[in-house]
């Protein structure tokens, strides 16, 4: 992983310097200028300069009005921590071996936000504070003792899935690859199947992109087959293996997944999906059916399943940059049918 040195931040400082970077590009993404979002919000845009600055803290008002405005579902103004949050994130940044729950629950809240934000955002926009915070997480937990550094450790390793992830959509491969490494190693050191299984998956949505079918195979067969993993994520992930072997010819292996992954239906429907891959209901498996019968030149079948899950997505996932491939597959299975 990369060496990450350093002293502790101000971490009032730091949510605010992130809040601001992450609305400044919001704003831009959606078209506004700070005089016109200060137009828009009918808020004085010294004040509103002051805050995208990173010199200010925003209110509360102030950051859900942000929010709504670029249209980040409660996303952006998520990220920013009240007082009593960064003032124990402040006392675990200056001496982690004191690390306590309160920390480890405030700084989950943030990677639960900025997640969220993907939905919402270009993953370009969400880089350079997802990275930051990623940063200051993991020096926390170098030095973190107690009973609450192996939840610490869930926290860092999904950061870090997820800054891969961003890094996989915007075709940084070689940091995406680094990252998702980093991000298997720390589940592993706590034993967390579920997050390993993710970073797996991860690294064969890339190898998809990079169009590898055999690496496809790979790594979403290895994230079907990790101890611990989700049946929800099992299910896509042996769907999506069967994607790259049909795209090799290995029907007969494909088809094989296939059933394996239908095997784990009801398993899956009786259960709510895991925290760390919240998306992934029976719906968004309609999605991956979709890729995967694609691949098998099942045109008809693949539209209907692509055409459904895309449907069925709630309305702050449907038009997340990350279901333009979908929307490309369904485009490319209407036209061969």
């Amino acid at each position: 992983m990369t060496t990450l040195e350093g002293p502790p931040v101000n971490l009032q400082r730091f949510t605010m310097r992130d809040f601001a970077d992450l609305a400044r590009r919001a704003l831009r993404d959606s078209g506004y200028s700070m005089k016109a979002a200060a137009r828009a919000l009918n808020y004085d845009p010294a004040y509103l300069s002051r805050v995208l600055n990173g010199k200010q803290k925003p209110s509360e008002n102030l950051a859900s009005a942000l929010d709504s405005l670029v249209g980040a579902g409660g996303a952006l103004a998520g990220i920013v921590l009240n007082d009593d949050e960064a003032a124990r994130v402040a006392k675990s940044a200056a001496n982690p071996s004191r690390l306590d729950a309160g920390t480890v629950d405030a700084l989950a809240g943030v990677l639960a936000a900025y997640r969220r934000l993907d939905d919402t955002a270009r993953p370009k926009s969400v880089i350079p504070a997802t990275v930051t915070q990623m940063k200051e997480v993991i020096r926390i937990l170098r030095a973190a003792r107690g009973p609450h550094r192996d939840r610490l450790a869930e926290v860092a390793s999904e950061w870090t899935q997820f800054a891969g992830w961003l890094h996989a959509q915007t075709r940084n491969d070689s940091e995406a690859v680094t990252l998702l490494n980093g991000a298997v190693e720390l589940a592993d050191e706590i034993g967390n199947g579920t997050l390993a299984a993710q970073a797996l998956n991860f690294k064969g949505y890339l190898a998809r992109q990079q169009g590898r079918p055999q690496g496809t195979a790979r790594w979403f067969a290895a994230a079907a087959n990790t101890p611990g993993a989700h049946p929800a994520q099992r299910i896509g992930d042996y769907l999506q293996a069967a994607g790259g072997l049909a795209e090799m010819k290995e029907v007969d292996l494909a088809l094989r997944m296939v059933e394996d992954a239908e095997r784990l239906m009801d398993d899956a429907a009786a259960l709510p999906p895991p925290e760390t891959a919240y998306w992934l209901t029976p719906n968004f498996n309609r999605l991956n059916m979709g890729i995967c019968v694609l691949s098998l030149g099942r045109y008809s079948e693949a539209a209907d399943h692509l055409r459904t899950g895309l449907a069925g997505l709630p309305d702050d996932l449907a038009d997340a940059p990350w279901t333009w491939e979908h929307k490309d597959a369904l485009r490319r299975a209407v036209a061969a049918a």
